[in-house]
């Protein structure tokens, strides 16, 4: 398969991926107007349906977002490999000559790791962003090994791009991998819905 055939195929499942994201949301917004999110109790102490919520409506949109999110993990992992594997067709095509603009990868300056990420929320940005426990992050937006201090580095950062992408590359195993992380408010706490801690 060619990088450009390879390209297509991310770009078909990044769109899928957005469907999928934008159905979780519509979905959690229904358990939102019910009053409720994915565990809460819809009976009452004595068992009786509460009169507040729809429960059939809550219950189908419950199996449908964990039909959805199991979705998306698969998709995640397609879409990792696709990314891979254009970057292999990429680096095949390199013994010709490339200009500038046809070469998507940009050589990392960084590749050493300032803080792990040891939680990340269901349906959270962190969640959609792709990110994982034991994620190690090289950079941060701005933030890199040479600039970091500590944790507020990160928060500030965060708080000064709620809505806006961020540039997030991390190691995974022996393995880079860059993700966009867009800082936003959820039906959780925070803007990101993970947990981060120094190495």
């Amino acid at each position: 398969m060619s990088r450009e055939e390879v390209r297509q195929q991310v770009l078909n499942l990044m769109n899928e991926k957005d469907k999928i994201e934008n159905e979780i949301k519509e979905l959690t917004n229904v358990l939102m107007h019910n009053g409720v999110g994915m565990t809460e109790p819809l009976v009452d102490e004595e068992g009786f349906p509460k009169n507040s919520i729809n429960i059939h409506q809550v219950r189908h949109a419950r199996h449908r977002i964990i039909c959805l999110q199991n979705d998306h993990k698969h998709l995640m992992k397609q879409i990792e490999n696709g990314l891979q594997g254009y970057y292999n067709a990429t680096s095949s095509e390199c013994n010709q000559s490339v200009s500038m603009e046809t070469t998507p990868i940009e050589i990392a300056t960084y590749k050493t790791p300032f803080a792990k990420v040891t939680f990340v929320s269901d349906n959270s940005p962190a969640y959609y962003a792709g990110l994982n426990v034991n994620d190690e992050i090289v950079e941060f937006g701005s933030v890199n090994v040479n600039n970091f201090k500590n944790i507020n580095d990160i928060a500030t950062v965060v708080q000064h791009s709620e809505g806006n992408p961020l540039n997030v590359r991390i190691k995974r195993g022996e393995r880079f991998v860059n993700v966009q992380l867009t800082p936003k408010k959820w039906i959780g706490r925070g803007l990101l819905g993970c947990n981060i801690i120094c190495l």
